[in-house]
C-alpha cells in the first residue's frame, strides 16, 4: 500500500521546529555577549555584583510572573514540595553559586584567565551527562566520534583564541566607541601567584555549577514542563538566595541605591534579556536537544565578545583570535552534525513504526536509546 505524503505546510513546520534550538542558542550567546560588555562597564563603575544579581532577578520575576500565570494557567502542573526542592537547587547552582563565585573569582585573577577557563563547560557538561546516562559516547559509530572529537576541538579552539595572540590586525575602529573609567583595578592588573590560583579555583567552581545547572534542567523539565513557571520560580529563589548573601557580604546601604546611569541600564538589560529571554530559550533548547547541545555553544561566546570588544573598545584582533574562532566553528559543526545524525535516525525509526511518544520527541537528540533517562528523587 502506498504511503501518503505529508502536506507541504507540515513539512515546513517540522523544519522550522528542528532549526529553532540552533537559532535559540545563537540568540542566547549574542545576548550574553551584550551582557558581558554592559557588565564590564557597570562593575568597573562600582556596581556591587551581589546587588546586581538580586535586582536583575527581581525584574525577571515582574516580567515572567504575569506571563506564566496567563499563558500556562491551564497547562501548569501542580506544585509539590519535591518539585520546589528541585527548582530551589536549580536556582542555587545556576544563578546564586555560579554568578556569585564567578564574580568573586574575578577579584583575584584576570578576565583573560576567566575566559580561557570557560572552555571547560562543554567537557564538564558532557561528562555529567554521561555519568547520568543522558548521553552515550559511542566511539565506534561515526556520530559518536564526531560528538567527542567536536567537543575536544571546541576546547582547543577556545584555548588558542584566548592564549595565542600572534600578529595583530588593523582594528575595525580607530578609537573606542565606549570609554571605560573604572574605580577598581582594570583588566591589566598583575595578580600574585596565590591570587591567581584562588581565582582560578573559584571560577572553575562556578563553571562546574553552571554545567550542573544545564544537566539538571533537563531532568526537571521532565517532571515540570511549564517553562515560564519554572523560570519564574528559579528567579524567585535566586533573588532570595542572593539577597541572603548580600545581607552578609554587602552591608553598605549606598550600594542598593540606583541612579539613571550605566549601572541601571545593565540591571534592566540583564533582568529582561538574560534572566527572562535567555533563561527561557535555554530551557527550551535543553528540553528539545539536551544539555550537551546547549553547552556546546558556549565557546561561541568567546568569538562574539571578541568581535564586540573590537568594535566598542577598539581592541585589535590577532592571528590567534581568527584561528581559534575558526577551530571553534569547526568543532561546533562536528558536534551538531553528530547530534543531527542521531536525530534523523531516531526520526526514521519512529516514521517506520508510525508511533512517536512525547518523551522521545523531548529527548531524541540527547539520548541515543531514549530509555536511559535518570529520575531525580
Amino acid at each position: 500500500m502506498m504511503r501518503s505524503r505529508k502536506p507541504l505546510h507540515i513539512l515546513k513546520m517540522r523544519r522550522v521546529k528542528a532549526c529553532a534550538p540552533y537559532v535559540g542558542m545563537v540568540v542566547i550567546q549574542l545576548a550574553y555577549g551584550g551582557s558581558n560588555i554592559l557588565s564590564k562597564l557597570a562593575l568597573e563603575q562600582g556596581l556591587s555584583y551581589l546587588v546586581f544579581i538580586v535586582y536583575r532577578h527581581l525584574i525577571a520575576i515582574a516580567i515572567l510572573g504575569p506571563l506564566a500565570y496567563v499563558l500556562e494557567r491551564n497547562q501548569r502542573p501542580s506544585i509539590s514540595f519535591p518539585i520546589l526542592t528541585k527548582i530551589f537547587i536549580l536556582a542555587l547552582f545556576g544563578t546564586t553559586v555560579h554568578q556569585s563565585v564567578y564574580y568573586a573569582g574575578l577579584n583575584y585573577t584576570s578576565p583573560t584567565v576567566a575566559s580561557a577557563l570557560s572552555s571547560v563547560i562543554p567537557a564538564l557538561t558532557f561528562i555529567l551527562a554521561i555519568l547520568l546516562r543522558m548521553e552515550k559516547v559511542g566511539i565506534r559509530s561515526a556520530k559518536g566520534r564526531a560528538k567527542f572529537l567536536g567537543a575536544m576541538i571546541c576546547i582547543s579552539g577556545a584555548l588558542i583564541f584566548t592564549f595565542w595572540k600572534g600578529h595583530p590586525f588593523k582594528g575595525f575602529v580607530k578609537s573606542p566607541l565606549i570609554m571605560v573609567h573604572g574605580k577598581g583595578p582594570g583588566p591589566e592588573t598583575v595578580h600574585g601567584k596565590q591570587d591567581w590560583i584562588k581565582g582560578s579555583v573559584l571560577i572553575l567552581t562556578s563553571y562546574v555549577a553552571f554545567s550542573a545547572w544545564l544537566v539538571l534542567q533537563a531532568i526537571v523539565c521532565e517532571v515540570y514542563p511549564a517553562r515560564l513557571s519554572m523560570n519564574t520560580l528559579i528567579c524567585f529563589f535566586a533573588s532570595l538566595q542572593s539577597f541572603a548573601l548580600a545581607l552578609i557580604f554587602e552591608r553598605n546601604l549606598s550600594s542598593w541605591l540606583l541612579h539613571w546611569n550605566i549601572q541601571l541600564l545593565t540591571i534592566i538589560y540583564c533582568g529582561t534579556v538574560i534572566s527572562c529571554l535567555a533563561y527561557y530559550l535555554q530551557t527550551f533548547c535543553i528540553s528539545e536537544r539536551g544539555p550537551v547541545f546547549a553547552a556546546m555553544f558556549s565557546p561561541l561566546l568567546l568569538v562574539i565578545v571578541g568581535i564586540f570588544s573590537a568594535f566598542f573598545f577598539a581592541e585589535r584582533l590577532h592571528t590567534g583570535s581568527l584561528v581559534g574562532a575558526f577551530i571553534i566553528i569547526v568543532g561546533l559543526y562536528c558536534v551538531l552534525w553528530g547530534k543531527s545524525r542521531n536525530s534523523n535516525e531516531n526520526g526514521d525509526k519512529e516514521h517506520e513504526t508510525g508511533k512517536t511518544s512525547p518523551k522521545s520527541i523531548l529527548h531524541m537528540s540527547s539520548n541515543e536509546d531514549n530509555d536511559s533517562h535518570p529520575t531525580w528523587k
